[in-house]
């Protein structure tokens, strides 16, 4: 398979809120089974980006196509048939309080693939395992558990159903060092022989650097670098260069 097969295109996307653009004539070819990381200060776009992809926000202009796909013309049956190769954790976890950590889990194989809820169970607590949860974790609600353990079903719920493509908001923010490389390791353990595609937004510039193949920087809703991450370190971009270093002096305005 041609790694650099394009599983997400996205041409000319632009993302306005009444008078405020937040996204602006964004190209972005994120490629088939990598992993490649989304990065930025904050209120660059990157959610809202991932958010357009997903489908929940539609582009003020531009085109977003999923296997050839287009996202944005894709609708009902079709885009629920679209999505269910794709796998979403929310950057808060997106948990659902009142429901079980099992029924969490299995949300879409129940709700868009009519599996029964013994068998929805059973591959839930498998899915659990996968994320070092034992069973019993699959009958208690999320505000049960650790920030560290709602993360571990935010994920499991993203494996649900073996897709093809995972979008991960912040997959670690809030979490300490420990529990991040705990999650990044999983992340990884999860997708290894799936082939699976992953486009993360990140925080964690080291772990950008070290556990992606590919990275897209956004600024004030626009590409500023993108590459492979072996290029950073020799990069003399400014952006990249002061998101690495993390110093207040340089192009991104720090705000306190």
């Amino acid at each position: 398979m041609n790694t650099h097969e394009p599983k997400i295109r996205i041409s000319g996307v632009t993302k306005r809120f009444g008078r405020k653009t937040v996204l602006e004539d964004i190209d972005m070819s994120v490629a088939k089974g990598r992993k490649t990381a989304l990065v930025g200060p904050a209120a660059s776009g990157k959610t809202v980006l991932m958010k357009c992809i997903s489908g929940i926000h539609v582009p003020t202009r531009g085109t977003i196509e999923i296997d050839g796909v287009r996202v944005t013309k894709a609708g009902g049956r079709d885009h629920t048939r679209l999505m269910q190769s794709v796998g979403v954790l929310f950057q808060q976890g997106g948990l659902f309080d009142d429901l079980p950590v099992w029924r969490n889990v299995a949300f879409k194989l129940t709700q868009t693939r009519g599996m029964a809820e013994a068998e929805a169970r059973e591959t839930a607590i498998e899915h659990l395992a996968a994320v070092n949860l034992p069973p019993e974790t699959a009958d208690l609600f999320p505000g049960e558990l650790s920030g560290g353990m709602q993360k571990r079903v935010g994920i499991a719920r993203a494996m649900a159903g073996d897709p093809s493509l995972l979008l991960l908001d912040e997959p670690t923010a809030g979490l300490d060092p420990i529990t991040t490389r705990a999650i990044n390791r999983l992340i990884d353990d999860s997708i290894r022989g799936t082939g699976a595609t992953v486009l993360s937004i990140t925080s964690d510039m080291e772990a950008a650097r070290h556990d992606y193949d590919d990275l897209y920087m956004l600024h004030e809703g626009r590409i500023v670098w993108h590459g492979e991450t072996a290029a950073i370190d020799a990069s003399d971009n400014p952006y990249i260069r002061q998101m690495i270093d993390g110093k207040a002096k340089g192009p991104i305005e720090v705000v306190v």
